[in-house]
């Protein structure tokens, strides 16, 4: 295949999968959306001859609008703009994440000061702030009284951008200083690690540690659902567990998710397991949603 990769920085994760692609023979073009345009007509001609685009972008806006082109044009791409959109966006992963039944922790949304305030108040302290776009834990703020509610939601109110007066309002799980990765195709798990640290932010980003996961049923099950909920793809589901008799909630799902630290964790060749996803049912299924679209 020719695969095109769009990026706006080359990251160890994308070393890995550039390794295993052109290890198989298969013709990688690099594509740096920083570089190129996207119109209505066409776009780039490196895209334009590829069997399959990759998205690898970093920032949520490149990744939403870049799959819509690739989309309007009949380039078949992962993810799809659908579960881009849904996984870029806290409120919407959560909405679907509930209509699909799957447990995910309780959430208000408020549009004013005085509504987050008074859900804040009805969650409870400690509870937990998070802008609705943004990824590794950045501005996400663990709430533990009403004088620290009242200065978070201030300074949010004040930074200027529209989606900082969307106030998410989380509930707080007691998750014993460590949380779950599951990678997954399509719904099925490729490999998981816990991810642990003294700070309540347990993202490898933030530089927890990592281990091993071993994958039950139960887990196996979620992540299914979650990733049939956002739409499917290569997805990081990312979960909690309830309490010591077991149970687990699903917080986030990741669209153009991280796999480095994973793979160094884990026994599995997990960038060989997501190029033979690539090669057999990915394409297809891109194939076939492109030319939907593109008619």
């Amino acid at each position: 295949m020719q695969i095109g990769l769009l990026y706006s920085r080359i990251r160890s994760d994308e070393k890995l999968l550039l390794a295993e692609l052109r290890e198989r023979g298969h013709d990688v073009v690099k594509v740096d959306v920083r570089d190129d345009s996207f119109g209505l007509d066409a776009v780039p001609d490196a895209l334009a001859e590829c069997d399959l685009a990759l998205d690898r972008c970093l920032a949520t806006s490149r990744s939403t609008y870049v799959t819509q082109f690739c989309e309007h044009h009949g380039v078949p791409v992962i993810n799809d703009p659908d579960t881009a959109a849904t996984c870029a966006d806290k409120v919407r992963t959560s909405l679907a994440l509930s209509a699909a039944d799957v447990p995910t922790p309780a959430t208000e949304v408020a549009f004013t000061q005085d509504a987050a305030l008074a859900a804040i108040e009805t969650m409870g302290y400690p509870c937990v702030l998070k802008p609705v776009v943004g990824s590794w834990g950045r501005l996400m703020a663990k709430v533990d009284s009403r004088s620290a509610a009242e200065a978070i939601v201030e300074h949010k109110a004040t930074l200027g951008h529209y989606e900082h007066k969307v106030f998410y309002v989380q509930e707080f799980v007691p998750k014993s200083g460590r949380d779950i990765r599951v990678l997954a195709v399509d719904g099925k798990p490729v490999a998981g690690m816990v991810r642990s640290a003294d700070h309540w932010l347990t993202n490898a980003a933030q530089g927890a540690d990592t281990a091993p996961f071993a994958i039950d049923d139960e887990v196996a099950t979620l992540v299914a659902t979650a990733s049939d909920a956002v739409g499917g793809g290569l997805l990081g589901v990312d979960l909690m567990e309830t309490g010591a008799d077991g149970g687990y909630t699903v917080h986030e799902v990741n669209h153009t998710v991280e796999f480095d630290a994973l793979d160094g964790t884990v026994d599995v060749d997990v960038p060989a397991a997501v190029v033979d996803w690539l090669e057999t049912d990915a394409a297809g299924d891109a194939a076939a949603t492109a030319e939907v679209t593109a008619q």
